[in-house]
């Protein structure tokens, strides 16, 4: 019979904390093999980037199993046949999942935001949540590995809260962003260049950004950053890297020891149980994935769950905060036909620039915009009654052209404080396609959250007025909690295995290894202490990065 490997290091989940300890750990010299749910999916091969709207009988509209458009990059979405989850009666929560190489690193906006020194240690500076068992300097270095590696625009303004990083050349503004930053330079509201991990000078054999604006597709010049591209493709070329895709896992297994000694999953083409054998496992599912996956691996060692002693698994649950208002702006009406390349995405931003001791609420948010004249596709121009009173014909077809691109919009994106009231649990009877437990989640925002998205919509008001515009929508009520977005609709999902310097109140220490089983680490959003007022995808990659030399170092040691 013929013997199965034993791989010195198994990680689940290729998105950008799997991507990132895949990349570090092969080039270490380890031999890693990797389980992703989905199929294997590259950008550089597989993206639909060109292809116009108009060529497709859907015209670019979402269709099912791709919530965001027919030719976006990622598979997955809110609801997956054969993979439900449920809900605490009252509960208003949604859970994205991605199912393909990559992960969700193939569906986001790629602001790529540092979190700053204050975010580390919120609770001694206002009470709320718990601090970090590191700071801004712990992670730093890899912040600096990570945007030279992998490369990001911006520029360095001395925030200090919003640090500066190691930026190439930001495109520049485009003629709504040079209204916008009028507007927000009138009201005193802080506008900059924004940072998004989009290239715009050649990197490590990949080109420059050429502006074609489709970044949402997946990039086949792997200008943009997706994990498949910038991280597993150079894995693989190592050598020491097995890719098995549609494998989903069950649980992870432990030995007579109490240690993890492997990974149990469903082959998705055979349907059939399979192992994998390590000496170390990483997980990088996604936050609700890995505590998922922790609670299900139980065993006589660990009968609550895997890393589960403190009773933390699944707690203290949070994602980004969100509101939003678009306006129409006369002065963009008209406009005389010109070039609106860029990125796809914004080329300024506004982070957060107010002192929360003056306000309702504790924490920030900054502030994304949208506009533009890109390319036209299902339900452009909808709602141009409102404008014009409606019509039809030659008229019809003339208003437009007039009104198409006098839409600005901006978009709240802010900080939740941790509650005791947000969490996940294993389902008690109900199981997924595979017979896996599914999750049951309780989630309730507090009036921080509430009277923030009050904040965010007044703000953007005052903007669009500002331009001269017109907000598109009334102010909502507080009924409906001023339009503030449910929980996971903005999928920034973090926490669920909290890093931390105390076993019997966290899950993993500050290098996220499991304070319970030495040679079980976690690489994705889990062991966040705090969400900040900035997206988490560049924090995860500098963490994974961190956890990633450690691991090597303790194997180096032959502590694990």
């Amino acid at each position: 019979m013929r013997q199965r490997p034993v791989y010195d290091v198994a990680i689940i989940g290729s998105g950008a904390g799997g991507g990132m300890a895949a990349y570090v750990l092969t080039k270490a010299g380890a031999r890693v093999v990797m389980l992703e749910a989905g199929p294997r999916w590259f950008a550089s091969k597989d993206s639909k980037m060109l292809v116009p709207n108009y060529a497709t009988p859907h015209r670019g509209a979402s269709i099912h199993g791709r919530p965001f458009g027919e030719f976006d990059a990622c598979d997955g979405g809110w609801e997956i046949d054969g993979e439900p989850y449920t809900k605490a009666p009252g509960t208003q929560f949604s859970w994205w999942r991605a199912r393909m190489l990559g992960g969700r690193t193939n569906h986001w906006g790629r602001i790529s935001l540092r979190f700053g020194p204050d975010d580390f240690r919120r609770k001694s500076l206002d009470g709320l949540g718990d601090d970090w068992p590191i700071s801004y300097d712990d992670v730093k270095p890899y912040y600096d590995n990570v945007d030279q590696f992998i490369g990001l625009y911006g520029t360095n303004e001395g925030l200090r809260n919003a640090p500066d990083g190691i930026f190439m050349p930001p495109p520049k503004p485009r003629c709504h962003e040079l209204l916008v930053k009028k507007a927000s330079d009138k009201l005193n509201v802080t506008c900059i260049p924004a940072r998004l991990s989009i290239i715009t000078k050649p990197l490590n054999g990949r080109m420059a950004c050429h502006y074609c604006g489709q970044c949402n597709r997946g990039c086949q010049v792997k200008a943009n950053f997706s994990s498949g591209d910038v991280l597993i493709a150079p894995a693989l070329e190592t050598g020491k890297l097995t890719l098995i895709t549609n494998a989903m896992a069950r649980e992870v297994t432990v030995g007579a020891d109490g240690l993890a000694n492997g990974v149990s999953y469903i082959d998705k083409n055979t349907n059939t149980d399979e192992h994998v054998n390590a000496k170390v496992v990483v997980l990088a599912a996604s936050a609700m994935e890995t505590a998922r996956l922790l609670l299900n691996s139980k065993s006589s060692q660990h009968p609550n769950g895997l890393a589960n002693s403190s009773g933390v698994v699944g707690k203290y649950l949070t994602d980004t905060t969100g509101a939003g208002v678009s306006g129409h702006i006369p002065a963009l009406e008209d406009h005389i036909p010109h070039n609106h390349d860029g990125v796809g995405g914004m080329h300024v931003y506004m982070p957060w620039w107010l002192d929360n001791s003056k306000l309702d609420f504790p924490r920030g948010y900054h502030i994304e915009v949208y506009g533009g004249a890109g390319q036209p596709g299902a339900g452009s121009g909808a709602g141009i009654q409102r404008l014009n009173g409606g019509g039809y014909g030659k008229q019809l077809k003339a208003d437009y052209r007039k009104y198409y691109g006098a839409s600005i919009g901006f978009d709240g994106r802010g900080e939740m404080i941790p509650n005791e009231n947000s969490y996940c649990e294993l389902d008690p009877t109900m199981v997924d396609r595979f017979g896996i437990p599914v999750l049951r989640f309780h989630w309730k925002f507090t009036d921080y959250e509430i009277n923030q998205a009050k904040h965010m919509q007044e703000t953007f008001r005052a903007l669009i007025v500002a331009m001269g515009g017109t907000p598109s929508s009334p102010m909502p009520s507080r009924e409906r909690n001023y339009g503030l977005a449910d929980g996971g609709t903005i999928i920034h999902e973090l926490g669920g295995a909290r890093m931390g310097a105390d076993p019997a109140t966290s899950v993993v220490n500050a290098n996220c290894q499991a304070h319970d089983v030495k040679n079980l680490f976690v690489a994705d959003g889990a062991p966040f202490v705090s969400q900040a007022d900035k997206n988490p995808t560049w924090t995860i990659l500098a963490l994974s990065w961190r956890t990633s030399e450690y691991i090597a170092q303790q194997r180096a040691a032959g502590a694990i």
